[in-house]
């Protein structure tokens, strides 16, 4: 050949090699890095085929299945099963032809057995031939707990309610109950007309039930709220005993509508011109924390303080899954400010934020990272991975903590919680929010117990006429039902 075409010939070899190398390098990270995410992707559709064909392994709580999978007539399918489902919903989920949701969709891959981390264990079975099952997801619910919450928030009557108790040491959430909800048999069938009825018929539904109200719902945290309230004054300065403004009414400056005192508490301490923090928060004075929000510490301080406990942000539970964000509103408006700080107006928050709330308090102002689960096991039994609990925040000061446990040991003991001094609660907050244009409530109660070693942080709310304290006795039966 001539020195041109040797030339020419050994840069299309190079370029072609190049290419080649390239290629390759694209497919191996695609397939080695990218190849999950594609595969999950709503714009695959053999995401969806032969998603039945697998054994998926069950979700259990303290030994007992919530979930699992069983071979039907055909001898190639697998039908999904849920036991109590209204009852653990929330945890578990559903896995329909179409999509999962909860403990079904955080631990998809788990389940299904194409988690990384059971290659090891399944291997040697599958060049054998041999049926190799998904893993097993074990929860942290406390199954006894758990269902009675269930029945306490079904007992109410309630239009929307939901329970959230955590191990304030852990992070472990032990229940998380919700009604009105559905039952996952339901919506977990093979064939797709038949999950789609089931759908449309429960999306229609005013109140939602597929949406959990313990983490996928915000409302007004009334009462509640003030401990966030009561936090940034500790950080500002101000103890437990400290001398605090309160009064029947407080007109915020710059004008708008006063905020007044509940009826009850005409005559009472609220009524007068300063008392100390415990008892403003014990007798929840609105005057005092509405003065708080609007000019001191203001506005500034509480929305610090609430981006403290995590208001603002989604909240991790486990994989892909989270809460909705609670939020205090950042406003130069004094009034909008002063009836956020006693939970009304924008103020909103979800259960699962509000038990947070009380865990850091019980915590020693630590507030650890909420979790679902406890272990992950391969077929064979074996633990292949297990909850590694880790903090979340740090909102508070060991002493700042001991002062707000004694302001909610105080609501219990002569407070707006007084009714439950001889229940497991040990301190809590009550809290009645009023709905725009409603004839009910967000009645919420949040606290923690048991007397004897208190290490369970409780918040509920219960939609319905009347105020928080109505939702106390159900913090009690949870705790009773966890062992208090």
């Amino acid at each position: 050949m001539k020195p041109g075409i040797d030339r020419a010939v050994a840069a299309t070899w190079v370029i072609a090699l190049a290419m080649t190398v390239a290629l390759l390098a694209n497919v191996t990270y695609v397939q080695g890095f990218e190849g999950q995410e594609l595969r999950d992707s709503s714009l695959n559709p053999r995401r969806l085929l032969d998603r039945n064909t697998v054994d998926r392994g069950p979700i259990v709580a303290d030994g007992q299945r919530l979930a699992w999978s069983q071979l039907t007539s055909d001898g190639k399918t697998y039908q999904r099963h849920y036991a109590d489902s209204e009852v653990f919903s929330p945890i578990t989920g559903y896995f329909s032809p179409f999509a999962e949701t909860g403990l079904e969709n955080a631990e998809n891959h788990f389940l299904d057995g194409s988690d990384g981390r059971l290659a090891t264990t399944n291997l040697i079975d599958k060049l054998v031939g041999k049926h190799v099952p998904g893993g097993t997801v074990e929860a942290t619910i406390n199954v006894k707990a758990q269902k009675a919450a269930y029945a306490a928030l079904q007992a109410t009557g309630a239009r929307r309610a939901a329970a959230v108790a955590i191990d304030a040491r852990t992070g472990a959430i032990l229940v998380m109950a919700s009604t009105p909800s559905y039952d996952a048999n339901d919506v977990s069938v093979l064939s797709g007309s038949k999950a789609q009825t089931a759908f449309d018929k429960l999306n229609s539904e005013p109140l939602k039930p597929l949406l959990n109200k313990a983490t996928g719902e915000v409302y007004p945290p009334g009462s509640t709220f003030k401990t966030i309230v009561a936090s940034s004054a500790l950080n500002a300065g101000e103890g437990a005993d400290s001398q605090v403004r309160a009064g029947r009414s407080y007109q915020a400056p710059g004008g708008g509508q006063p905020i007044n005192n509940d009826a009850g508490d005409i005559g009472g301490q609220c009524d007068q011109n300063a008392i100390p923090l415990i008892d403003a928060y014990a007798q929840s004075c609105n005057t005092t924390f509405a003065y708080m929000g609007a000019e001191s510490p203001g506005n500034a301080a509480v929305r610090e303080q609430a981006a403290k406990f995590g208001f603002g942000d989604r909240i991790k539970i486990e994989g892909g899954a989270s809460a909705a964000p609670s939020s205090f509103p950042p406003t130069g408006q004094p009034v909008l400010s002063a009836l956020g700080s006693i939970g009304q107006g924008s103020t909103v928050a979800t259960p699962l934020q509000m038990a947070l709330v009380a865990a850091g308090v019980l915590n020693d102002g630590k507030i650890m990272k909420p979790y679902l689960v406890d272990k992950l096991r391969a077929a064979d039994g074996s633990v292949v991975d297990q909850a590694h609990p880790g903090e979340m925040a740090r909102p508070l000061t060991s002493d700042q903590a001991s002062q707000m446990r004694d302001l909610m040991k105080a609501v219990v003991t002569k407070g707006t919680g007084k009714t439950l001094k001889n229940t497991s609660v040990l301190g809590g907050k009550t809290g009645t929010a009023d709905v725009a244009n409603a004839s009910y409530n967000d009645r919420w109660f949040i606290g923690f117990g048991p007397r004897s070693d208190a290490r369970y942080a409780i918040a509920v709310m219960t939609e319905k006429s009347g105020y928080g304290i109505e939702s106390g006795p159900i913090a009690a039966k949870i705790l009773d039902a966890l062992g208090g």
